[in-house]
């Protein structure tokens, strides 16, 4: 099989869809014999790294200096140049880790969708997103060979939302990532409470702080919270909330993560906090559990698919609950330690050379699928 896998979104900082394109790539290209792995790449500053070779081996880069908001706004509006006309050699499939096509003259057509929030709300994305998820996404999925999701829930919102067939659809969820040797959380009295996101209206940061403050009134024992992740669109009023009393000296804002310090990160905190209105999937709840650390999340979403009874569960529009749920998991020793038994168990389940052998089973289908209908 000739599979070309657009791995724009790992360029640069591999989170969320760059990570899900990075493991998919580092173990299609140890997977099946026989098979042959391109990835394009495009961008007019940022080159791929030489960690991209060494962490894909046998996989053919193809990289172009053409920038990529020229080659979204041809790709999603006029579903031109054909990726034929870029990248050398013949596909059998061609597979776009977002909604939108990747365009092909005779390869089966594969997209992915994370989750929908850009349809219900537009004003939390950006650039090419805003512009052109919400009109075009129903389109291009629908004329995809197949749709890949993360999660059940996220097949449903697909099948409900653009209107694709169920048949047409396929979970095929995150993986644990790669850790060194795990090391244990630390406790309440050492580590913190920990936040890992894009600091965006859809992470509920706002709940989260009011009811961090509340906590931090009744427990001045609590634990500093850690925000950690970069500022989206909409966190100034958290950031200015963040250094003015009750919360300055005991919230952190530290930015945006690298991969390679996630694990030092995640493994210095005490519990992971998500109180999500809304999650396609939940990587960072999936990768606290796998190291152990005992998590609160939202029941919203695909947060309770995903950490099932690993962890608490809170409405996302109740601080009440929340701080509630945090004096448990921060102060109750023993259910702290059930969590994170139990998320340790649950994260052994999803494994990306199980996903990666699942997607190129979707491949196979839709290569079969173009077949029949050309």
């Amino acid at each position: 099989m000739r599979i070309l896998l657009d791995y724009r979104p790992a360029l640069r900082d591999r989170s969320g869809v760059g990570e899900y394109v990075h493991q998919l790539a580092r173990h299609l290209a140890t997977g099946a014999a026989g098979d042959s792995l391109t990835l394009f790449t495009s961008s007019w500053k940022d080159r791929p790294s030489a960690e991209v070779s060494a962490a894909v081996p046998g996989a053919r880069l193809s990289d172009h200096r053409i920038p990529v908001a020229w080659l979204n706004l041809a790709w999603h509006n006029l579903e031109w140049p054909p990726v034929e006309w870029l990248v050398s050699g013949p596909h059998d499939v061609v597979f776009s880790p977002h909604p939108l096509l990747m365009p092909t003259r005779r390869a089966a057509r594969v997209v992915m969708v994370h989750d929908l929030d850009f349809l219900a709300h537009p004003e939390r994305t950006a650039r090419e997103i805003r512009r052109d998820y919400p009109r075009l996404a129903a389109s291009h999925a629908g004329r995809a060979e197949r749709v890949i999701v993360p999660s059940r829930y996220t097949a449903g919102e697909v099948c409900r939302k653009l209107a694709v067939p169920s048949d047409r659809i396929r979970v095929c969820p995150q993986g644990v990532p790669p850790w060194n040797a795990p090391v244990a959380p630390r406790g309440a009295q050492t580590g913190y409470l920990l936040f890992m996101g894009t600091l965006e209206p859809r992470k509920n940061l706002g709940t989260l702080l009011g009811a961090y403050g509340r906590l931090l009134a009744r427990r001045p024992d609590t634990p500093r919270l850690v925000l950690a992740g970069a500022a989206g669109p909409g966190a100034q009023s958290w950031l200015d909330a963040i250094v003015r009393p009750p919360l300055a000296g005991h919230v952190e804002h530290i930015g945006y993560v690298t991969h390679p310090q996630r694990q030092s990160v995640y493994s210095g905190a005490c519990a992971l906090v998500l109180p999500s209105f809304d999650e396609g999937f939940g990587m960072t709840a999936l990768e606290a559990m796998s190291l152990g650390v005992p998590v609160v999340a939202s029941d919203r979403g695909a947060l309770p698919e995903v950490i099932g009874e690993a962890g608490l569960l809170v409405p996302p529009d109740s601080e009440d609950a929340l701080v509630a749920a945090l004096e448990r998991v921060l102060f109750d020793e023993s259910l702290a330690q059930t969590l994170s038994d139990r998320g340790r168990e649950r994260a052994r389940a999803f494994d990306w050379q199980v996903t990666a052998r699942a997607v190129r089973a979707v491949f196979q289908e839709a290569i079969g699928s173009r077949a029949h209908r050309h």
